[in-house]
């Protein structure tokens, strides 16, 4: 697909846009008739998708509109500004960014679950009255879960070490990323989350402070914790508070990319325990991965870094990898990622941009199924894989088949939380991966469609009903 200037009459080609660089501008032109549809028209050469247009002031030769669409980079949406400028009679006011807009003044607030309309419920809510609930506390502990936000209430810890796709940008520059997640647990689950965005990178440090807040919090969600500095303080912090600690980054991608794979598995007519699993990356998503399959029963995975497989006859420093090594690849494969690939069934990819091409899938197996996972840019082009592949899913939300941890985390802590589980185990994940892809009906499965919406309601509650239910068989 191709745009045309109509200026010069050369051909680009089509940018990607996407909502994460929508803009409004707010634009002075004749009130003539044509006006608007020529800032349309402007927009569209400019290669932009144009989402809204309202009029805000209108006079007899003039009037004020707000056209917002969405742009590909913040370059882009300076050409679109610019190619409206060169509209007749047309003047750019603003050009406001809709991303930072929605991010003003932070995304959450505290509101009382409480009316207090007069002395009497300040009485109770407050002193005198508070002052038994807190003696019944002291008497009995575990009463804070009954009646404090303890029982509904996570905390979303973080360094600022890995964030996103971002890398060690620190804990104020993370502290959108855990805003948006706490966001998600109230929108999806009705969990009350809040961000703890820590000024520190010393890994005792973090236990402990964690540890001093856990009284608080029915739950720890650690995010965005470089490895393998997160692997310990996950370990710990279960070995060492009575509540339930996750690293989402870890066990949120194994449980999607589990429920994914069950489905994609019955579209292809394959078992989990007769594939041949390629999975590129052996970080903490990887390391959970593999540890995930295993629990549902795959036995054949090789797991590649940079330099090729991993396997028994090397030695790994890193403990993490050295039982990568030690607990996978059953037949000893030492070479790269493409010789992996070669005869292989299912291949996940958490890990780098743009490390297999269509001849890599094209030697894999029949009904072939390609995870390529990285974000944004995944190791493959879904597009791309798609030529060979009978499934395909990533990391991204402009492609089919999105593995996005929303949909574990919020149903996992709400079923959590409502169990009084003091840890997790395999099977409440494991649990939680089947609850999602038996969100998908046999009528509504196809190579397009392995997992649900993210905006489906009815995936988290089915989540936290299977995690409860394990929870509760397993206390």
């Amino acid at each position: 697909m191709t745009t045309t200037d109509q200026q010069t009459g050369e051909t680009a080609p089509a940018v990607a846009t996407s909502p994460g660089y929508a803009i409004t501008l707010r634009i002075e032109c004749p009130s003539t008739g044509g006006a608007t549809r020529a800032l349309t028209t402007a927009v569209g050469e400019a290669g932009a998708d144009l989402t809204a247009l309202d009029v805000v002031e209108s006079t007899h030769d003039s009037m004020v509109v707000d056209l917002s669409c969405n742009t590909a980079d913040e370059a882009h949406a300076k050409r679109v500004a610019e190619s409206i400028e060169g509209v007749e009679g047309a003047h750019v006011h603003k050009r406001s960014d809709r991303t930072f807009l929605m991010h003003l003044g932070g995304k959450l607030s505290v509101e009382p679950k409480v009316p207090l309309r007069n002395r009497d419920d300040l009485s109770r809510a407050y002193t005198p009255g508070v002052a038994r609930v807190c003696m019944a506390i002291a008497e009995n502990p575990e009463d804070a879960r009954r009646l404090t936000v303890k029982r509904n209430t996570v905390a979303v810890v973080t360094d600022g070490s890995a964030v996103l796709g971002l890398g060690n940008i620190g804990p104020a520059a993370a502290l959108p990323v855990m805003e948006g997640k706490a966001a998600l647990f109230k929108q999806f689950a009705g969990v009350d989350a809040w961000p703890v965005c820590l000024d520190t990178q010393d890994t005792e440090e973090i236990i402990s402070i964690v540890k001093a807040l856990a009284p608080v919090y029915g739950g720890v969600n650690l995010e965005d914790i470089a490895a393998p500095r997160c692997f310990e303080i996950e370990q710990r912090l279960r070995d060492e508070l009575d509540i339930p600690v996750f690293h989402d980054d870890q066990h949120g991608t194994a449980i999607v990319a589990l429920a994914a794979l069950l489905n994609a598995l019955k579209v292809v007519g394959k078992k989990i325990e007769d594939v041949r699993i390629v999975l590129s990356g052996v970080g903490a998503a990887g390391h959970a991965i593999i540890n995930l399959l295993q629990a549902q029963g795959a036995r054949d995975i090789v797991a590649c870094a940079r330099n090729g497989a991993l396997h028994r006859g090397e030695h790994y420093d890193d403990a993490h990898r050295e039982w990568i090594a030690q607990n996978t690849n059953p037949s000893g494969f030492s070479g790269s990622l493409k010789e992996a690939v070669r005869g292989s069934d299912v291949f996940i990819g958490v890990s780098a941009p743009n490390l297999l091409d269509e001849d890599d899938v094209a030697a894999m197996n029949d009904g072939a199924i390609v995870f390529a996972m990285a974000n944004p840019n995944p190791e493959i082009l879904p597009s791309v894989a798609a030529k060979h592949a009978a499934v395909v899913a990533t990391g991204r939300s402009d492609f089919p088949n999105q593995i996005n941890n929303v949909l574990a985390f919020p149903g996992l802590f709400r079923g959590l939380l409502d169990a009084g589980a003091k840890d997790i185990t395999d099977a409440m994940l494991v649990a939680a991966a089947r609850a999602i892809a038996e969100s998908v009906s046999e009528d509504e499965l196809n190579p397009s469609y392995i997992v649900p919406s993210v905006f489906n309601p009815e995936v988290a509650h089915r989540v936290a009903e299977a995690v409860e239910a394990t929870a509760q068989r397993h206390a």
